[in-house]
């Protein structure tokens, strides 16, 4: 059978797993704290029937030799921690940190600890800070049922005005994690991360110190995915996908001409 099958075999299938990291950056384009992903190629072994450099006659060697591959397949889909944009909110428990690289944490209840970027914040039947999912803030911070109003600092101070208080009470201090390779983390849905060997362990710290970036408050980051580059990804993927294909039709139609050599 001709090699040119299973390559363009390979190249179409590679495509495939392109269209769906494109689609999903598509589908997750209002998505808050959403960061892109793209999907990564390497190509596969190769087959060498002259090695470059093989000595000839005259004390001379082959300049390049003759190396055959095999086709390609998708080695990464790395995400992006590029920041996305704000929209502003009217919303106190909006918060939104202001650099690439840094994580709110939230307890997931198994003794695991999740990083979002997602800041759309809520308050429970308990008082407690969590998320949209209902997982805590970590740390925790709990409200009291007489607080009137509720601000956070640029360097994650957390207060509250009580209605018996005429000025602000301090409540606790928001921490953040950032990661030496951000894009080592897993993704595992619900726009949460887990640490993984390739992320390296959490730094964790105040926004605003020791490389930690600030927060704001009444702010949301949005999804940092461009519709335009996508679509453009799209119709890449698209024509490579149908070039392999023509490959695949040419390949068949060398075969039937073979088999035809005989009648």
């Amino acid at each position: 059978m001709l090699r040119s099958l299973w390559t363009s075999a390979s190249g179409m299938i590679a495509q495939q797993t392109h269209l769906d990291v494109v689609t999903h950056n598509l589908a997750n384009v209002n998505t808050q704290g959403y960061k892109k992903r793209r999907a990564d190629f390497e190509d596969l072994m190769y087959q060498i029937y002259r090695e470059p450099g093989a000595p000839i006659e005259g004390g001379s060697v082959v300049p390049t030799g003759v190396q055959v591959g095999l086709g390609t397949r998708v080695t990464a889909t790395p995400s992006f921690m590029v920041q996305g944009n704000f929209q502003i909110t009217d919303g106190t428990l909006d918060w939104a940190i202001v650099d690439d690289n840094g994580f709110f944490q939230v307890n997931m209840g198994n003794g695991q600890i999740g990083y979002t970027r997602g800041g759309s914040w809520q308050i429970d039947d308990q008082g407690q800070i969590v998320n949209e999912d209902g997982y805590l803030l970590e740390p925790a911070i709990t409200i009291p049922n007489n607080a009137q109003e509720i601000q956070l600092s640029p360097t994650g101070v957390i207060s509250i005005r009580t209605a018996d208080e005429v000025t602000l009470q301090e409540l606790g201090q928001l921490e953040l994690a950032r990661f030496v390779n951000p894009s080592g983390l897993r993704a595992i849905g619900d726009r949460l991360f887990v640490q993984t060997p390739a992320s390296g362990e959490p730094i964790t710290g105040a926004p605003g110190e020791d490389g930690m970036p600030q927060v704001r408050q009444n702010v949301i980051e949005m999804s940092n995915v461009q519709v335009v580059e996508e679509m453009v990804e799209m119709i890449v993927a698209q024509r490579a996908y149908e070039a392999n294909s023509k490959g695949i039709q040419t390949a068949d139609d060398l075969l039937r001409i073979a088999n035809g050599l005989k009648r």
